[in-house]
Formats: C-alpha cells, structure tokens, sequence
C-alpha cells in the first residue's frame, strides 16, 4: 500500500490512535462499549445524535493540503431515526469555508418536500465558487418548480402549471437542462411535495392559489389533494388526506403542501386547510388533529416530528398519536409565517417571513437571531451543502450563504423574471454533487457547485456499511462496501490546499451529531486504489 496511515481509530473501547502517528482523541460523550461488526463486545463506538463526538486536536500528520488522502471507516445506521444521520468525520474551518467533511444528509422542510433522505457526501472547499448559477432548464411549461427530491439516483422535479389545459407533472432530471416528463398525477395544477417513502417516490399534489404570489388566478379548477406513488411509469392513487369531499368535509383538502417520514410513517400536511394526516397504507390515512392554524410544511429534529405553522409558531409532536401530545415552542419574535427548516451545526433552524430571518433553537429553549437575508423579505429552501447553510429568498429569489456572526452572502439572483412583484427561489436539493433551487415565476432549475463534493444520491442502505472516501488527481471518489458509488466532478489539485487549524471532529460536522455506531476509522495520506478500498472493505 503507497498510501501513507496518518490516523487509526479502531474505536474498539477507546479513542486512542493506532497509526503511530500520536493522534489520540478525547471522548465527547461517546458510549465506547458498541458492538462491533463482527458482533464483538466493546467493537464500536456509539454516538447518540445529540451532544457526543470524539476531537482529535491539529497536527501536521492531518494537514493534506494539496495532496491526495482517504478516508474509510466502518458505520452503523438504523433503517428509521428522527434526525438527520450526521457527520461521519470532519476537518472544516466555517470562517474561511476550507477543509473536508464526510457524512449523510437529510433536508426536511425545503421548503416542502423531503428533498435529500441517507444521501452520503464527501466534499471539499477552499472558499471556492462558481461566478454564476448555471441553468439546468425548465421542466415542462411550469412556472413555478413546487418540489425537488432525490430519489435512486435521480433529481426529481414538481411543477405548477396555471393554463386551464395544463396541470402539475413531475420530470426528472436527464442532465443537460433536458427533462423526463413522467406526467401528471391527478390533473390539478400543482405537485406540490415529493418525498422519498420506502424505496419509492411519493408526490403530493395541490390547486395552488397564484394570488399569493401575485400572479393571475389558475384557470386550472381541476381538484388536487391526492398522494401518489410512482410505479415504474405510472402513478397510484395512494388516497386523499381528507377523504373524498363530503365524507370528512369539514377536513377536506385540495392541497398536499408538505411530505414528511417520521417514525418510519409518511405524513402530510395542507396549505389551505387544517390538519396533520398519516399515510396507514392503501388509500387510508388516519386525521391526527388540528390545533386551529393553518400548518406549512414539516421537518424532523431530535427525534421529534416539527410543524412549521402560518404564524409565529413551531410545534413539536413526539408521539406521533394525536394534538394533545403536541408542545407549542417559544414564539419566534416579529415572525408570521415560518416556511422552512434546515439542522445546520447540529442546532434547528428556521427561515421566516415578513424579514427573511433565520433563527436557530437554542439548548435554553430560545430563539437565537442568525440575521436577516439582505432586505429580503421571506426565507424558504434551505440545505447545508458541502458544510455551508443556503437558503432562498422573496421577492428578488435570490440565494444566501451563512458566512457566520450573523453575515449572509448572496451567491445571485435566479429569477430575472420582468414586471412581477414576487419571485421566489422555493425548493431545493443536493444533487450530483451540486446545489439545486428551482424558481417561480420562471419555472426554472438552477445549480451551483462550491467547492467539491461526490454524493451518493440514492439512500445509505441501513445496518453496517464500509465506506471509503478518496481524493486522488483531481478527483474525489466515494465508495460502499469496497464499490465506486459516486464521483465529482475534476478540479485543479492546487485549487484546494485544506490546510488549516480546526481540530478533526469524528462523529459531528457543519450538518449534525451522528446517529449510530464507528469503528475502525482510517485516513491515509495518499489515494487508496480501488482493489485496496476492497481489500479494507473485507
């Protein structure tokens, strides 16, 4: 092997360092009696998603630089938790947006769908960015691209099409700004959610009022509220959250606003009505209640499903049975509508209107102020891509980057569109190691790469896992068990020099605490070849 050992934890009971190179860690929490993979007592250690992780102070024998490394490591993950997964290992300085990390995302609430679900990603940034935001098309004639999600492998888009001829559809992604057109669910005039549900794709769908953008009423009168599931090149009536009209009338829903897994169940929300709803299988779902406000999307966080509401509110609801379980969170300050969620540096935060505020949850059960987007006046979408918070704005639809201390960055503006008061960059996904926002009015996708990143854009298959993460000429390469899964896009080696003094963070990142178990964790300096990646894998 070329490929020089600078890091060895086996994680077998301790955080000591193996590699001879003295990087020994100091336990943070860490259960350190896991078992193993081969079923040993004492195998792996534990982190619980909350508070623990294991810090390896600086050194020069961690600073690749410009050179190749690796990185492989056995993890254990649950088929469902109520969290994201986290950061597996990370060596980041957010100040100056240089260093690598390794982990698995998930984004709820963004703005509407459940966009990214186990998706793994290894990145790199030196503080580098494209100038422009490149165009990736216009999925059908939509106006308003609703949803975005990643599902097996594929970017999956929903439209809003107001003509009284034309309705919702849901495309994919072919590259090259050219779109899959794979039809429309019921013939309402919006998909409004997507999300990934038990290895299939989930849309729901909507008549979406125009009004609250300003924009002419639909002439599309045609009924939404449906839920579907795509099945090869059809889609199947999953039901309606409400029930047909007159069985349930005073819950009757024409919207689906908000797709959301939580305990392993698909929920559901409306935009117009009331009400929280659970997906029992078939065309059934069961009423959880309503508290008496509209509700706009849903997002899980420690364990517990999250209900963003049209007013000033987040609601946290752990039992997953009915409203008298739910706790009403402290009221955000100045804020009437809360419209997304994001986990960023293991905090909940949220983005609001009327200031296009962004606020995170603190341990004290407070509000903390993260600053204002520009003099926007709305937050939706937002993703923590390759260790950086973005987020999409109203009435310019615009996209921020979190710089820190409170300072936002506009990274461009995506709709140009003329003459109209409102434009919004609404959706938003991670995707083929890119950032995607899809548009209103314009109807169009957009992306953007900072930095590098290879992702793995279908779900981390749960139980235990080897994966290896390689930076090697110009290229980063991701693998599961001993496979190639995932490449990024070429880069100039000298481009990305990570050097810098952060500590190395196992078990934590700019995304979140790891949920589940570690062992035997490697970083070499140099590029591990594919038949030794194997050869770890075992």
């Amino acid at each position: 092997m070329t490929a020089e050992l600078v890091g060895h934890w086996p994680l077998a009971g301790d955080t000591l360092d193996v590699s001879g190179k003295d990087n020994h860690g100091e336990n943070r929490n860490v259960d350190l009696t896991g078992q193993g993979v081969a079923g040993q007592k004492n195998g792996a250690a534990v982190f619980d998603g909350r508070l623990s992780e294991i810090l390896v102070p600086d050194s020069p024998s961690l600073h690749t630089g410009t050179e190749d490394f690796s990185i492989a490591a056995h993890i254990f993950t649950e088929a469902d938790i109520d969290d994201p997964i986290g950061d597996i290992v990370c060596k980041f300085d957010p100040e100056h947006r240089n260093g690598f990390s390794l982990g698995l995302k998930r984004h709820s609430a963004a703005c509407t769908s459940l966009s990214n679900y186990r998706n793994l990603h290894f990145g790199i940034d030196d503080g580098r960015i494209d100038e422009m935001w490149a165009d990736c098309g216009q999925p059908g004639e939509g106006l308003f691209v609703m949803a975005l999600a990643v599902h097996e492998g594929h970017l999956y888009a929903g439209t809003c099409e107001s003509a009284a001829d034309s309705a919702g559809h849901v495309f994919r992604y072919m590259g090259n700004g050219r779109w899959e057109d794979l039809g429309s669910p019921d013939g309402a005039n919006a998909v409004m959610s997507l999300a990934p549900y038990q290895g299939a794709l989930y849309a729901g769908t909507g008549r979406l009022k125009l009004l609250g953008s300003s924009l002419p009423p639909s002439s599309n009168d045609s009924e939404g509220g449906g839920v579907f599931r795509l099945e090869g090149d059809r889609w199947v009536s999953c039901g309606k959250m409400g029930g047909e009209r007159g069985a349930y009338a005073e819950y009757y829903h024409d919207t689906v606003h908000a797709l959301e897994v939580f305990q392993g169940r698909l929920y559901g929300v409306a935009l117009y009505t009331q009400g929280l709803f659970r997906y029992e299988g078939g065309c059934d779902w069961t009423d959880c209640g309503s508290h008496g406000s509209r509700l706009m999307t849903l997002g899980t966080f420690r364990g517990d499903l999250h209900v963003l509401e049209n007013g000033s509110g987040v609601y946290r609801f752990s039992s997953g049975e009915d409203w008298t379980k739910w706790t009403r969170m402290a009221a955000l300050p100045g804020v009437t509508q809360v419209y997304s969620m994001a986990v960023y540096e293991g905090s909940m935060v949220v983005g609001t209107w009327p200031e296009a505020r962004v606020f995170r949850w603190a341990a004290n059960g407070e509000w903390i102020d993260m600053g204002r987007l520009g003099q926007e006046l709305e937050v939706m979408g937002m993703a923590v891509y390759n260790s950086t918070l973005y987020a999409g704005t109203l009435p310019l639809g615009q996209v921020y980057r979190y710089d820190g201390n409170g300072h936002w960055t506009c990274t461009g503006q995506l709709d140009t569109t003329p003459d109209v008061k409102f434009r919004r960059a609404w959706s938003t996904a991670v995707y083929d190691g890119k950032l995607y926002f899809g548009t209103l009015p314009a109807g169009r996708v957009m992306s953007l790469e900072a930095g590098r990143s290879a992702t793995l854009d279908s779900a981390l298959a749960p139980g235990w896992r080897h994966l290896a993460a390689v930076r090697s000429a110009g290229m980063l390469t991701v693998y599961v068990d001993g496979e190639a899964v995932a490449e990024s896009s070429e880069f100039a080696a000298a481009d990305y020099d990570l050097r810098n003094s952060q500590p190395l963070r196992i078990g934590c990142g700019q995304h979140d605490y790891f949920t589940g178990r570690i062992a035997d964790l490697q970083i070499y300096r140099g590029a591990l070849r594919a038949d030794e990646v194997r050869g770890i894998a075992g």
